[in-house]
């Protein structure tokens, strides 16, 4: 039989999986809560559908065969998948994802998940890491997300501002500049600097077009900040990257010149989360505090 002409229904998977699991015809239709005679009709319609037998039946043991095995575990596997596809359809209102490129809030960070905890003991706060221009939300890894830049034309999503950092300058612990409290613009502007073309919040415009410096690409903070400490290129990060990786061999200053990063928390514009605006709520908070 082709595959696509096989109608395969979960029920018949259940059935399956749960006369293995028993034992006995009787004992599957006891646990699936159906008649006997239900279990061996799905049954025979899964064999049917598969154009193989699964299971030896004898007058006290049931067996499967070599393909039933194989279809066993697969079935486990398809009625896993689906058991956690229902989950997380319905844990809109018990979970809350947040994605981040880089660093998540900064020194933000745990007093939000603090005062989210007291706040909202019924919705789980989950932070996690996916460095994408969208910080997972596109790649649907999380609910909301933090990100530094705008998303652009994109009009699936929208997003607020909750706060801004400060730009810092990352730089090797014996570079020159490291001496100094703060730096300029135009000190770094002979320099070779290190940026992340999707997630990064820096280009080389933000220097004037004759004093640009010159630039290398990475897709990973860790990787940044091993290079930087080498002294071979500098780096242009939010305030939020020096508290959330202290680095040994890596030291930030304040560029007094660079306008501030904008901290948005952005969200699907058709699906928001429910709890949305309590995050940017606390959020907000938290900067203006801050």
């Amino acid at each position: 039989m082709d595959a696509k002409d096989a109608k395969v229904e979960l029920r018949q998977l259940r059935c399956l999986v749960a006369i293995v699991d028993e034992g006995t015809f009787t004992d599957a239709a006891i646990a699936l809560g159906i008649s006997q005679a239900a279990v061996s009709r799905t049954l025979a319609s899964l064999e049917q559908a598969l154009g193989v037998r699964l299971l030896r039946r004898t007058s006290r043991v049931v067996t499967p065969t070599a393909t039933g095995l194989r279809v066993v575990a697969h079935a486990r596997r398809v009625l896993g998948e689906v058991a956690d596809l229902v989950q997380a359809a319905g844990s809109d209102h018990t979970t809350l994802r947040i994605g981040y490129a880089w660093s998540a809030l900064g020194r933000h960070t745990p007093a939000f998940q603090r005062r989210w905890a007291r706040a909202h003991p019924d919705t789980d706060l989950h932070l996690i890491r996916v460095n994408s221009s969208t910080a997972g939300l596109a790649e649907g890894a999380c609910d909301l997300s933090v990100v530094r830049r705008p998303l652009g034309e994109d009009r699936r999503f929208d997003c607020a501002i909750v706060g801004l950092e400060r730009r810092l300058c990352a730089l090797a612990s014996d570079d020159p500049l490291a001496r100094r409290r703060s730096v300029r613009l135009a000190d770094l502007s002979g320099r070779t600097l290190l940026v992340d073309r999707r997630t990064g919040t820096t280009t080389a415009d933000l220097w004037p077009p004759d004093a640009r410096p010159e630039t290398e690409e990475t897709h990973d903070v860790d990787d940044w900040l091993n290079v930087i400490a080498g002294g071979r290129c500098i780096g242009m990060t939010a305030e939020s990257t020096a508290h959330q990786y202290p680095r040994p061999g890596v030291v930030y200053r304040p560029v007094r010149d660079a306008e501030p990063i904008a901290v948005r928390l952005a969200w699907w514009r058709d699906d928001p989360h429910p709890a949305t605006a309590a995050a940017i709520e606390l959020l907000t908070e938290l900067y203006r505090e801050g």
